[in-house]
């Protein structure tokens, strides 16, 4: 059925984020359900325009004609089956000279949304696509050039820090890229300490690399470099107790104790909370640890300032001694409240002196004292098709105590192991506003949900021994006539284009929002820097800088050849988020459809006189309204389908702080056939054949009745066997050889014998199709839809 024409029901445009107002468009609810089982009718089509004739429709074709046509490519979608390559999807490369190309930021740490940077806000606005910023600042890395130097040069006025895009205008000077003011180079910067040679300062490792890190001076630093901190918060109420995490707490860290980055200074601590909160003295000295109990939540007190945080060198023994006394210590605990948020303000003021990392394990609802709760969530509205409420908080205070953290350099971790709604929209605030992370394992038992339990140990162990750094900031910078407005992830904004960060880790990723406020015609390039300053776990102050560099264009054929359709997914995907939480979830994905109405829109505008009928895109964005869709059946945004109020907000979390690469396994996983494969295209790696399996299209008519498939969802990686001609069971260590991209552990093994064939399919994707599939019962509804709104 055709959607409503009622004007009160279309979504407001992405005004206030800046990007341009979209058409009216899609409005799901249960006039416009689709029909299953509907045959796809196909209109006539008439044949496709020559390459020649689409350039001239798009205003000619800049820059290298062989590296552009193919993105170009127009893509009829609704005759167009095949869309997926046969192995991951690959970043676009921007259209730069091999050399620039061969020093450019690497797209797993930076990424744009258009590779092809339009020159004027006109163009970007007919593009009808998003500009934005995807970084990864702080992810772990193989090779990392570090440099040592008594001068760390940057642009005097905009204070760039110099890199492979400056230009030198002698040995003397350079030019910056983003400001373009010459500066004079300095003496000590004319020796190379790579090939110990003198006049050289074009080959410093620094121009040669667009990320590296720079050990700073004092003159980066506000106070001296604080030592590694660690505070654990720990729920020990009976509904703790139930669950059993602690013991599983206690001997995770206990293994990896050694492992907590950190050096001679590293300090912990330990507090614990029901309804009252318990300190731990580990004094060095003391014979066994001392519990201090403070029952006046009303006016939380630090009873000893000198013996609570100790240096984990000097009471190695008293802290192994409590964590092997834990769990026993509160085993027949009775005690059903929790006072979480006095908790909190008890450790803020244990952690104030020096910063650090505060890690919370929480497991109810807060029910004593400031920032208790109560249950906002009708099980009965899980399923509704109207959206849902209450994905906001529903109190300030997490928000305010966050902020106060992020002031005295604390950043809030929360694991949330629950049974029972617990409010996670109120309690994800102290981890947003502090730059922490969150974790959530719904239906935590360590009996009853084995799959859980092993997540969160994997979890914990990564957690514990990842790298972190400490009272960090983060600014970026782009090319004059670029400006930056909005930011997604978890931080603390202090000012335009300044990230405070108390804490900083190698699994966290942000998002940012541009627009074009001059013309950049006098550009051929645009370039964008981050420079992160934090404290190492060792106690050094270090600058870690990336620097991507790519194309102005004038053509509006540029810009669509060079658009990033996975950047930007997950670039609408958090602008979605912050839709649905601002104004209602139902906007969120009007929105969202119709950022896939107004590129079709768009395209075909700029091509009429083409006369193209279908729903045609470049083929660069040939894989929109399929991320799209698939996007609008994820726990975050989808309606109609029972979803747990928490378990919504959670994966509204995951949507603002997780890397692109997992994000888009999360959105639409990698499906793989195995017992097929062979050493076609296979990889050669040392004396190691690895066959490279091609990627299927999600869908049901791909799987047959003997078989055995392989799905990465980025988190959870499901196998399944479809028995027939199999005679042995499938050695599990086997199967990471096919794709080794995923950490992650296999969460789900589906067995299936050959008389359960006709449940089989509806199995292995009840995550995927059958769990998301609210509203629109086929990919090719879906674009017939998308095209009745273009042709209007």
């Amino acid at each position: 059925m055709p959607p409503s024409s009622n004007v009160t029901n279309q979504a407001q445009p992405y005004g206030s984020y800046g990007y341009p107002g979209m058409q009216s468009g899609y409005r799901q609810g249960p006039a416009c359900l689709f029909v299953r089982g509907v045959e796809t009718i196909r209109p006539s089509l008439q044949p496709f325009p020559s390459l020649s004739e689409l350039s001239a429709a798009l205003g000619g074709l800049s820059g290298v004609p062989e590296l552009e046509v193919e993105a170009l490519r127009p893509i009829n979608l609704l005759q167009e089956r095949n869309l997926l390559p046969p192995r991951p999807l690959e970043a676009p490369e921007p259209n730069l000279s091999p050399d620039l190309k061969k020093v450019n930021c690497s797209p797993q740490t930076f990424r744009c949304t258009l590779t092809s940077v339009p020159q004027t806000q006109a163009l970007l606005n007919k593009a009808r696509l998003p500009l934005g910023l995807l970084l990864h600042p702080f992810r772990d890395l193989q090779q990392l050039p570090v440099i040592t130097s008594n001068t760390i040069v940057r642009c005097r006025s905009c204070r760039t820090y110099i890199n492979p895009f400056v230009t030198f205008l002698d040995q003397r000077r350079w030019k910056c890229n983003l400001c373009y003011r010459v500066n004079d180079v300095p003496d000590e910067f004319m020796y190379n300490p790579v090939t110990r040679s003198y006049g050289e300062p074009h080959k410093r490792p620094e121009v040669q690399n667009s990320t590296v890190e720079f050990i700073a001076s004092s003159d980066y630093m506000l106070r001296p470099p604080q030592p590694a901190a660690y505070l654990f918060v720990l729920d020990v109420s009976h509904n703790a107790v139930e669950a059993g995490y602690l013991k599983y707490f206690c001997e995770s860290l206990l293994g990896n104790l050694d492992k907590l980055p950190g050096d001679s200074r590293t300090r912990v601590g330990f507090l614990t909370f029901d309804s009252t909160i318990h300190f731990y003295n580990l004094q060095e000295g003391l014979s066994q640890p001392q519990m201090l109990v403070v029952s006046d939540i009303d006016d939380v007190f630090i009873p000893s300032h000198d013996s609570l945080m100790v240096n984990l060198k000097e009471s190695n023994e008293l802290v192994k001694d409590l964590l092997k006394s834990l769990p026993a210590l509160f085993s027949q605990s009775r005690e059903t409240h929790s006072a979480l948020g006095p908790a909190l303000q008890a450790a803020f003021k244990l952690m104030s002196p020096t910063g650090g990392r505060i890690t919370v394990f929480q497991t109810q609802l807060p029910t004593l004292g400031a920032g208790k709760l109560q249950s906002r969530e009708d099980p009965n509205q899980r399923s509704s098709s109207k959206g849902a409420h209450h994905l906001g908080p529903a109190t300030d205070f997490y928000k305010k105590l966050a902020l106060d953290c992020s002031g005295q350099q604390i950043g809030v971790d929360l694991f949330l192991l629950s049974s029972q709604y617990a409010d996670l929209a109120s309690l994800a605030c102290i981890s947003r506003y502090s730059a922490g992370s969150v974790f959530y394992y719904p239906s935590f038992h360590y009996i009853h949900n084995p799959a859980q339990l092993e997540k969160f140990q994997r979890d914990l162990e990564r957690y514990l021994t990842r790298k972190i750094g400490f009272e960090a900031v983060m600014r970026i910078r782009c090319t004059k006539g670029l400006s930056i407005h909005t930011f997604h992830g978890n931080f603390f904004v202090r000012s335009t284009d300044l990230l405070s960060l108390a804490n900083v880790n190698p699994d966290s990723a942000f998002a940012v929002q541009m627009s074009v406020e001059d013309s950049l015609a006098d550009s051929s390039l645009a370039c964008f820097q981050a420079a992160l300053l934090y404290t190492s776990s060792k106690g050094k102050r270090r600058i870690r800088v990336h620097t991507l560099c790519l194309p102005v264009v004038s053509q509006l054929s540029d810009v669509y050849a060079g658009a990033d359709v996975q950047a930007i997914t997950c670039l609408l995907a958090n602008m979605a988020i912050d839709r649905s939480i601002s104004s209602s979830l139902s906007d969120a994905r009007d929105a969202l459809v119709n950022a896939v109405v107004d590129l079709g829109s768009a395209y075909k505008s700029n091509v009429s006189n083409l006369q193209q009928s279908g729903l045609v895109l470049p083929a660069a964005m040939r894989l929109f309204p399929l991320y799209i869709l698939a996007l609008l059946k994820q726990k975050a945004l989808r309606t109609g389908t029972s979803t747990r109020l928490d378990e919504r907000v959670f994966a509204m979390c995951e949507f603002k702080t997780q890397p692109l690469q997992q994000l888009m396994r999360m959105v639409h996983p990698d499906l793989y056939r195995l017992d097929n494969i062979s050493d076609q295209g296979a990889l050669h790696l040392n004396d190691t054949v690895v066959p490279q399996p091609h990627l299927l299209h999600l869908s049901a008519e791909r799987l047959s009745r003997d078989g055995a498939f392989l799905m990465d969802c980025g988190n959870v990686t499901m196998l399944q066997v479809m028995w027939n001609r199999f005679q042995h069971f499938l050695d599990l260590q086997s199967i990471k050889m096919y794709k080794p991209v995923s950490s992650f552990p296999l969460m789900h093994f589906f067995l299936l014998s050959r008389r359960d064939d006709a449940s089989a399919k509806a199995t292995l994707f009840q995550h995927l199709v059958e769990d998301r599939s609210e509203w629109a019962s086929s990919y090719h509804e879906f674009l017939q839809h998308i095209q009745q709104q273009v042709s209007k």
